[in-house]
């Protein structure tokens, strides 16, 4: 017993980078053998897909980083608090406004899952902060490590402006240098203070959050298969109490520009491509990061 002991503390004695990316090997191998991902990795993606993808993402990074704003100078989460480096938000509502309109908020849709991993995001970061960390880490790194290369892949094989609209998530105006903000990133949170049983819950959450992913894409690959980009979408309750329900987005996007880029021709991509877009993409989403540095 004492044994076992010794070799369970021995062992979270390593940088919390390297346990979180022990702890999390196996959920990440679900996360890459679920539907959506085997889709994508067999080049079934489409314009209509990566725009359910962009608007969950929107939901999770907008809670996220609520609750990063809450705990920015709590001590568990303030040596990684790169808020110009990393925050997603702004990027993503640029996006969405670009696929979907001006009126993106009222039509884009939040699927249980999705909701699902929202809650989680304001629980953790209202109860229980130190664990933020683990969801900050899992997703901004691994979006960093996809960005610059999806971003061009992205563009070609979907036909996507060369100025860059509808890839904003992707770009990292902040981060000049993208291995060595990863290296201080790391290096900042592996100097978080944490003792043994913190360490331990920290990984935990870690796994959730992958969790949280599969069940994401096991929902949108739903809604793809039912061929329901915008049926009976449920929006975050908070959004929900603020908007007036009746200008439901049930019935889809705004006529006009709208309607002519959902239209847009794409050209067949080629099997090499498509697979590289397929894989590099759902790699950033479920932060594939973890494993690539």
């Amino acid at each position: 017993m004492e044994t076992s002991r010794t070799h369970s503390s021995e062992s979270m004695s390593k940088d919390l980078s390297e346990l979180l990316k022990e702890a999390t090997k196996e959920v990440h191998e679900q996360a890459e053998n679920t539907p959506f991902m085997k889709n994508f990795q067999k080049g079934q993606v489409s314009l209509n897909e990566f725009k359910l993808v962009t608007a969950s993402l929107y939901f999770i990074y907008s809670a996220l980083e609520e609750e990063i704003e809450r705990n920015k100078d709590n001590p568990v989460y303030a040596p990684v608090y790169f808020p110009a480096e990393l925050h997603r938000k702004a990027a993503l509502e640029a996006d969405l406004k670009y696929f979907y309109g001006s009126n993106w908020r009222e039509v884009i849709p939040c699927p249980e899952a999705t909701q699902k991993y929202v809650e989680r995001l304001h629980y953790v970061g209202k109860n229980h902060p130190e664990l933020l960390v683990a969801h900050a880490y899992t997703r901004y790194l691994g979006d960093l490590s996809g960005g610059q290369v999806l971003k061009k892949i992205a563009q070609k094989a979907l036909q996507l402006p060369s100025t860059g609209e509808g890839l904003a998530f992707f770009t990292f105006d902040g981060v000049s240098n993208a291995t060595k903000f990863k290296q201080l990133y790391r290096s900042r949170m592996n100097a978080l203070e944490m003792d043994l049983a913190t360490k331990k819950r920290v990984l935990e959450e870690a796994k959730k959050a992958f969790l949280l992913n599969i069940q994401v894409f096991e929902a949108l690959q739903e809604l793809v298969s039912k061929g329901q980009e915008n049926g009976h979408p449920v929006k975050p309750k908070a959004e929900l109490r603020s908007r007036n329900l009746n200008k439901s987005y049930e019935h889809g996007p705004m006529p006009g520009k709208e309607s002519e880029k959902s239209n847009r021709k794409h050209t067949a991509m080629t099997p090499l491509v498509r697979w590289i877009l397929a894989l590099s993409f759902l790699a950033t989403t479920v932060a594939v990061g973890l494993f690539a540095m």
